[in-house]
């Protein structure tokens, strides 16, 4: 028994050894690839800071879909690679919602005197919805045919099933009479607008700060009294209204500032760019998050979800349907990637039935970044993930970025498993 401890002890510690050699591998790669971008954002500012605008951008895409996959998996510990190609049946609804039903265009038609802004506003969300729709009854459907029968047999029988289904809906898409094994250029619902400084009015900047400075306000005063003990000042603190105006307002006042406000007062000298994609991009992701953070820790369902989460059997003797919990956590997750295929598409202007593969592949390594089964977490990894992304291609090469982003995954394999925001397992004695 002595002499089994000791092996068992040893093993620990040479796996103890070999994690710190990896570790301080990996800290000295980094600091060269720290260097190497800081030389490169000295040389050209104006093109760094382009390029960070434009992985933020990329960042919430992939956003749309880790949040999918780390619900999932927080409920049923599955890893669901068939969510990349649900987000692709989202890219394609949308597509023959706007090009076949001109759904985008319904305000117009029903009041032809209706403003342009808001028609076009209208008609954007009847899209998404309708794609929001599609997936989400698509999940459930998945989840019902193809994962439900297998939830009692090992894990990794829905993990191979969930590699069939992703195959499976990459190919039927391909067949001429559902959508096609061609590149198909997408109809963007509202036209692309590039924005510069002298383009965003000056009271729009100020409104969106003002938001922001009395969103930052409320809530620090909000934590304040919670932490004096106010248990009325702690639940407003997390507010969804707050928290979206909060997360909104400061994302925009970074975003705007940086290309309103330094290059007019001569701070800096470069002329960034944003374009109205990119901001409809961030409002609904953000939107969709905090929608999301309010569903699963203010509202019933959310309860039964982390409740079915912690302890199933327990869970169904408190009387609460798993089954259905998981049915709607599938849907929720579906609408999500539903959303982010419609964003995508829109974004970057192509679709294909194998559009889903390289996007749902990294959103999978975001979410680990971040800590699978964190909200949070999910859209702090997706942000690092799609800012490496974009910068390894402008400053490295292309083909790097799909390189850099499977790099990160086996980095943070090495030296924080669980991920930025995830809890280390503890140790069962």
């Amino acid at each position: 028994m002595e002499e089994r401890g000791r092996v068992v002890l040893l093993k620990r510690y040479n796996g103890a050894i070999l994690n710190r050699i990896a570790t301080v591998i990996v800290a000295i790669l980094g600091f060269f690839v720290l260097a190497f971008f800081v030389r490169k954002a000295m040389a050209d500012p104006g093109v760094f800071i382009q390029q960070i605008l434009n992985g933020i951008q990329l960042g919430f895409l992939y956003a749309l879909i880790a949040l999918g996959y780390t619900m999932v998996y927080g409920i049923i510990k599955l890893i669901n690679f068939a969510h990349g190609d649900v987000f692709m049946v989202g890219a394609m609804t949308s597509f023959f919602a706007i090009s076949t039903m001109e759904l985008h265009r319904w305000p117009f038609q029903l009041w032809p005197g209706i403003n342009s802004t808001l028609g076009t506003l209208l008609g954007t969300v009847a899209v998404i919805a309708l794609s929001m729709a599609i997936c989400s009854l698509l999940g459930v459907t998945m989840e019902r045919f193809a994962y439900r029968p297998l939830r009692a047999m090992p894990r990794i029988a829905a993990l191979i099933t969930a590699i069939g289904v992703s195959f499976f809906l990459e190919y039927f898409g391909a067949l001429p009479f559902v959508y096609t094994n061609n590149y198909i250029t997408y109809p963007r619902p509202f036209e692309l607008t590039v924005l510069r400084a002298k383009d965003i009015p000056p009271w729009f900047l100020g409104l969106i700060g003002g938001i922001f400075v009395v969103s930052i306000t409320t809530y620090s005063a909000l934590n304040g009294l919670s932490n004096r003990g106010n248990s009325k000042a702690a639940l407003w603190r997390n507010h969804p209204l707050i928290q979206f105006f909060l997360y909104l307002g400061g994302l925009l006042t970074i975003v705007l500032g940086m290309v309103v406000v330094l290059p007019t007062l001569g701070i800096i000298k470069w002329d960034l760019t944003v374009s109205n994609v990119m901001l409809v991009i961030m409002s609904v992701s953000v939107l969709l998050v905090v929608a999301l953070q309010y569903i699963v820790t203010r509202t019933k369902i959310g309860k039964a979800m982390r409740a079915s989460a912690y302890d199933k059997p327990t869970s169904r003797l408190m009387g609460i349907n798993v089954d259905n919990v998981i049915a709607v956590t599938f849907a929720i997750a579906g609408a999500l990637a539903g959303a982010g295929g419609v964003l995508y598409a829109t974004a970057f202007k192509q679709v294909h039935h194998l559009m889903g593969i390289l996007p749902g592949l990294k959103a999978f390594i975001a979410a680990v970044l971040g800590g699978i089964g964190s909200i949070p977490g999910a859209l702090v990894g997706s942000l690092i993930m799609g800012m490496a992304e974009v910068l390894s291609a402008g400053f490295i090469s292309t083909p790097m970025r799909d390189a850099v982003a499977f790099a990160l995954l086996i980095i943070i394999l090495l030296i924080r498993p669980q991920g930025i925001f995830g809890e280390a397992p503890a140790e069962k004695v």
